[in-house]
């Protein structure tokens, strides 16, 4: 028994759901912020525009599912008690389900959209022997153009919107942070 209590004593912070949920918080944002604004920009202006969509076409889906996993691992370790205190404080768990739901919307629908759209787009240079952006394009890369672009709008919006939605959370999380400081302990 009193091995068990020293075991508790010692490693008893690693029951804990909070640091979990912290990690994966900061996870999560750090993803988003990084691959949304630093990644996606870099390679845009060192790739070829071939290369770049090729990249993108791998890189997107996997950062879709990352970000709805990351949500889904930060909301079930809320503290104290998982998904049952996040119940319980509808201020947290809006801006989480909210997050979720346009995760999910990215994943399952505009990220795969605007793929679809990527490829047709790619099919139809070849079959004109034209370029997307060429002044002169056809009418069938004309509409191709339109529903990438919309596809493609949609998702970035969409990434935006649930990126704020972390941040409005961790708002939330760090209103509840208690911190104490020289003067505090003086």
């Amino acid at each position: 028994m009193a091995a068990a209590n020293s075991f508790l004593a010692r490693f008893g912070p690693l029951a804990e759901l909070a640091p979990y949920h912290l990690m994966l918080y900061g996870t999560l944002l750090g993803t988003e912020l990084y691959q949304s604004f630093v990644m996606t920009k870099i390679c845009y202006n060192a790739l070829p525009m071939s290369a770049f969509t090729t990249l993108q076409k791998r890189v997107f889906p996997a950062y879709f599912r990352l970000q709805s996993i990351l949500l889904l691992l930060t909301a079930a370790t809320h503290p104290p008690f998982g998904p049952l205190s996040l119940v319980s404080l509808p201020g947290d768990l809006i801006p989480l389900a909210f997050g979720g739901a346009l995760a999910a919307l990215n994943l399952i629908i505009y990220g795969p959209r605007t793929q679809e759209m990527m490829v047709e787009r790619i099919h139809q240079e070849t079959r004109d022997g034209r370029k997307y952006n060429d002044p002169e394009c056809s009418e069938e890369m004309k509409a191709r153009n339109k529903a990438f672009s919309r596809a493609h709008a949609m998702s970035i919006h969409i990434n935006l919107l649930a990126i704020g939605s972390t941040i409005w959370y961790g708002f939330r999380l760090a209103s509840r942070f208690q911190v104490t400081g020289p003067a505090a302990q003086a």
